[in-house]
């Protein structure tokens, strides 16, 4: 039994041009040839499609179909022919000579809009099999995804807890040039950056690569990073250890004060809340900072003598030690 093209194409036979159109598109998406090529079903029924879409888009062809159903293909000298009217004027029925239905050549390009290539991705040529049409044969460049460059950015350690800008030299094999790159607050040593369309160029017109970079962190002369917390040795005097103080202390986030405790010993360690590394989604680490006790230089010999006996006299008479602790 004949297709039914209405059927094929799924439209009604009251269907519209565009209707039929826009069905044929949908149809042709999904069983083009160029994307099934080892799927011989899909190669029949996009065959078939074509077949119902070179009848239904014609309007004679059509008038004839309706009229006669798939019996029109053998009316050839049965007087279904009118002389100059329809595609059969002039050019004979199926089953004359050549013994086919002459479909002629669609110019697909005009069809879709702009461009059948565009409609599979710029996969493939115009369907319709291999005739001699212009518009079927050219085929436009198939894009193509540029490369990914790699690359190293080292950044102070300021920048990595505050976040900011950063200039990186990249070379995309046509030239150096230097971008921009944002850096986000509280950015660890060793994370992973990708840039969107900073790699190399595409081919044929398609999207460029990314830029896939390694955030290195100079180590800071003083400050230390643990995850989100921020170490820092604090050195205070003999006298502000002894008597207890409040004492500056520098932060990414501002000078604050802080209080040292009376008879304070070296290593002891005062956190300030929040003070340390802070991201964009609001967690905030602690500062903690280390006392380091330091006595004084270029005081005189009866100074320190003074401090020395004095010192003797605070310890307590009997008392252990302050290695009495230690043990292996």
């Amino acid at each position: 039994m004949a297709d039914d093209h209405y059927q094929t194409l799924g439209v009604p036979r009251t269907a519209s041009a565009d209707e039929i159109r826009k069905a044929y598109r949908e149809l042709a998406r999904k069983y083009h040839p160029d994307l099934h090529p080892d799927d011989d079903a899909a190669k029949e029924k996009f065959k078939r499609v074509q077949t119902a879409f070179d009848v239904l888009n014609d309007p004679g062809k059509r008038e004839m179909y309706d009229r006669y159903g798939s019996a029109f293909e053998g009316a050839q000298g049965a007087g279904g022919r009118r002389a100059g009217r329809g595609p059969f004027a002039g050019g004979g029925f199926p089953g004359g000579e050549g013994g086919g239905f002459n479909t002629g050549e669609i110019d697909l390009e005009s069809l879709f809009g702009g461009g059948f290539a565009d409609l599979f991705g710029g996969q493939g040529a115009a369907p319709g099999g291999g005739g001699g049409s212009k518009s079927r044969s050219r085929r436009r460049a198939t894009q193509t995804t540029g490369d990914d460059l790699k690359s190293a950015l080292v950044i102070p350690f300021k920048l990595a807890i505050e976040g900011g800008k950063s200039d990186l030299r990249v070379d995309r094999g046509g030239g150096a040039e230097t971008i921009s790159v944002t850096i986000p607050q509280g950015i660890a040593d060793g994370a992973k950056m990708r840039l969107r369309g900073q790699g190399m160029p595409g081919a044929g017109g398609g999207p460029a690569g990314d830029l896939l970079l390694e955030v290195k962190v100079d180590p800071h002369p003083l400050y230390r990073r643990d995850g989100d917390t921020l170490t820092v040795p604090l050195p205070v005097s003999l006298s502000e250890a002894l008597s207890g103080a409040k004492v500056d202390l520098p932060t990414p986030w501002g000078t604050i004060s802080l209080r040292v405790p009376p008879l304070t010993s070296s290593g002891r360690r005062l956190r300030a809340a929040g003070m340390g590394v802070r991201r964009a989604d609001g967690t905030r680490g602690d500062l903690i900072a280390e006392v380091q006790v330091m006595l004084p230089e270029g005081a005189d010999a009866a100074a320190v003598e003074r401090l020395r006996e004095a010192a003797a006299g605070a310890e307590p008479a009997g008392g252990s030690g302050p290695r009495s602790r230690l043990q292996w």
